[in-house]
């Protein structure tokens, strides 16, 4: 956990490397990348039992330390020809749940700065949310493409990630009059979600794609907002932020927020797919006023209260 730690002090993270075989009308073999904390094991492929009436992305059920996972077919989510079989498994943790992918091989671990990783919105059919340079800055870097797993998850299983928020069931929220919740998210379906939840809230919100982009939404704000001889609380009632994002992460725009003085009293609920002790160990360390998974609109909307209340 302290090694993970100094990593976010750093704005750095880990990303396992894989291949899934030759894309699309190619005999290339790209690189795709997964942050390796979603990782809860890596596996030779396991004996896998096809279930009736599978959705045709899923390989079926493998039975892995006692646990009936499901088994998703990556090269054919994303339309690669694995020429070399599925002969690894990986294990992921993803947002409360447990699924396992099948790729053609494992590559390497790298450690990586955010800033070195791009936004590919709107490329990548969707499927991708970033892409990484794995030797930073140099002419001809390696590119391994960051899937986002939200939108593979709700494409390839739409019956268990649901993508519809139940009004009925989050309720209003009340934030102070004349202040948005700042948001940030690079994955496409999470800003969906997360505009659905606090619409449903009837709170109005600033949505943005990456720490930079909300960061730089805060200081316009911030200005607007001492031109009118007013506080940043006046505008903004609280920032609502992901972690894994490209150019700036939200490990660093919480820690940024934090130690500005023009902006340290503003509230940050950090909301993540990155479950688990040790992230919610990260979040202190930068001084986010909460910590919740990805996506219970009604869990969200509690915590707004929460925070709001204390603060």
């Amino acid at each position: 956990m302290d090694e993970r730690t100094n990593l976010a002090a750093n704005s750095m993270f880990e990303l396992l490397l894989f291949r899934l075989g030759e894309a699309p009308g190619t005999t290339r073999r790209e690189l795709f990348g997964i942050n390796v904390f979603k990782v809860r094991e890596i596996l030779v492929m396991p004996e896998i039992t096809a279930m009736v009436n599978m959705p045709p992305s899923v390989m079926g059920v493998a039975n892995i330390r006692g646990q009936m996972i499901t088994v998703i077919n990556l090269p054919k989510v994303v339309g690669c020809n694995p020429t070399k079989g599925l002969g690894i498994l990986l294990v992921t943790e993803f947002a409360r749940t447990t699924q396992a992918f099948a790729v053609e091989e494992v590559n390497e671990i790298v450690r990586l700065e955010w800033k070195h990783v791009l936004s590919a919105e709107n490329s990548g059919g969707g499927l991708v949310t970033s892409i990484a340079r794995l030797d930073g800055n140099a002419e001809n870097t390696r590119l391994a493409q960051v899937l986002d797993v939200e939108q593979i998850l709700r494409d390839v299983m739409p019956d268990q990630h649901a993508s519809e928020v139940d009004a009925d069931q989050v309720g209003r929220v009340q934030i102070p009059p004349g202040t948005v919740v700042l948001a940030a998210d690079d994955s496409a379906v999470a800003r969906m979600m997360i505009e659905q939840g606090l619409k449903a809230m009837g709170v109005p919100y600033v949505m943005t794609k990456t720490g930079q982009e909300a960061w730089h939404e805060l200081e316009a704000i911030g200005e607007r907002a001492k031109a009118e001889g007013k506080s940043i609380r006046d505008k903004v009632a609280l920032v609502l932020t992901d972690l894994e994002m490209p150019v700036m992460d939200g490990f660093t725009l919480t820690r940024n927020i934090k130690q500005d003085g023009r902006y340290k009293d503003l509230p940050v609920i950090i909301h993540s797919s990155l479950t688990g002790t040790t992230n919610e160990g990260h979040v202190k360390s930068v001084g986010a006023d909460a910590y919740i998974a990805k996506f219970d609109a009604e869990e969200l909307s509690a915590t707004i209260r929460q925070v709001l209340g204390r603060n």
